[in-house]
């Protein structure tokens, strides 16, 4: 693996040095010329940069780096963790797009197996396809949850970008999605073919507006995710500082670092990315966005809850409710009132899933059911599972 890193640039390590004690860069374990890569034993998160952005649409021939962001993160102190971090450096652009691909790609699936949650700084987005591919061999179907005011399907015939990469993700072998998720998607961003390819895909689609009207809302939609992407377009301009995303709508930072917490509470999601970072110099409190946003995911992981062992019925309640022909299953955790529902096996047909899987849900659909409203989720998942 550390053939492919670079160290923490000297700048970052000299700004870390005159930090006040307490704060998470007197903590967080780097990757440096001196010392090479930190004993990963006891690391839960493991930061690393991804420099590749030439398969961005609007690629000028810049170059990134991300050491803003990594000195406000370090500047920051930690909450009541009990997790290790450490900072693996950078992976450089390699001599060609897919070099730099097989390195992410590398580099993730390694802390994968090590059970260590990768944490990526990222360039143009379409680096999220090596961070899916990572899971090729340690997981048979994944959930993906993108944070992004664009679906990102784009024409999978064309050369992958930043604008395409999940149409290569679906069509490309092996196929290993299960379930894509879009968060905060603007109609006015996204061709309305692709719009209707969501619906006829049964992926989830969920607006700025219904999104922020009640964050609380995208808890279920992390609680069954393994890869998480967020696009810092998603966040509205005035919020980045003079961070030239050219959106005016979008989260602000409170709402986005909610969504960020959510995301870490899950203890499903094993990896972490931001991407479509560039050029913070003119705008020190876009990189400290970027540092919270960070600090939330964090937290989030040091705070996670297991319950979802249905295995004893003293940890659950469970509610049957038939509606039409069906009669469907809630379960209801007694540790932290968190929801589910059961998506049943059928034995005669060919499922993407082996067995009965339960699915995060609301309260509100549960309630919803009991008046006659089959969930949505509930049904994009049981169609899905059944193509």
């Amino acid at each position: 693996m550390i053939e492919f890193l670079s160290p923490v640039s000297n700048t970052v390590i000299a700004h870390r040095e005159v930090l006040p004690m307490g704060t998470i860069g007197k903590q967080v374990l780097l990757h440096t010329v001196k010392d090479q890569l930190p004993d990963l034993k006891e690391v839960k998160f493991a930061i690393f940069g991804a420099k590749e952005n030439r398969r961005d649409v609007d690629f000028m021939g810049f170059d990134i780096d991300f050491d803003l962001c990594r000195m406000a993160l370090y500047s920051l102190y930690p909450g009541n963790w009990k997790h290790t971090i450490a900072d693996l450096g950078d992976i450089e652009k390699g001599a060609s797009v897919e070099d730099s691909y097989f390195a992410i790609r590398s580099v993730t699936a390694a802390l994968l197996k090590k059970n260590i949650i990768p944490i990526i700084l990222g360039g143009s987005q379409d680096s999220v396809y090596p961070q899916y591919r990572a899971y090729d061999g340690v997981a048979s179907m994944i959930n993906m949850v993108n944070i992004d005011a664009r679906f990102d399907l784009g024409d999978a015939e064309a050369a992958i970008s930043n604008k395409s990469y999940v149409g290569k993700i679906i069509v490309e072998k092996p196929y290993n999605l299960f379930n894509y998720s879009v968060l905060g998607y603007q109609s006015f961003f996204n061709p309305p073919q692709e719009i209707a390819l969501m619906d006829t895909l049964y992926f989830d689609a969920y607006r700025l507006g219904a999104v922020t009207a009640d964050i609380k809302d995208v808890e279920p939609i992390f609680r069954n995710a393994d890869l998480v992407s967020m696009d810092i377009s998603s966040i509205k301009s005035a919020e980045l500082g003079c961070f030239n995303t050219q959106n005016p709508n979008g989260f602000d930072g409170r709402e986005i670092c909610a969504i960020a917490r959510y995301a870490g509470i899950s203890s499903k999601v094993s990896s972490f990315s931001l991407f479509e970072l560039t050029d913070f110099s003119n705008s020190s409190s876009g990189a400290m966005l970027i540092a919270q946003v960070l600090w939330y995911f964090i937290e989030g992981v040091n705070f996670r809850v297991s319950d979802d062992d249905f295995t004893n019925e003293k940890h659950y309640t469970t509610y049957k409710v038939p509606i039409d022909d069906e009669v469907l299953t809630f379960k209801k955790s007694s540790k932290t009132g968190r929801w589910w529902i059961e998506l049943p096996f059928i034995s005669n047909i060919d499922n993407k899933l082996k067995s009965a899987t339960l699915l995060p849900c609301t309260y509100g659909e549960y309630l919803g059911a009991t008046n006659q409203e089959i969930p949505e989720r509930w049904f994009k998942a049981s169609r899905k599972n059944e193509v």
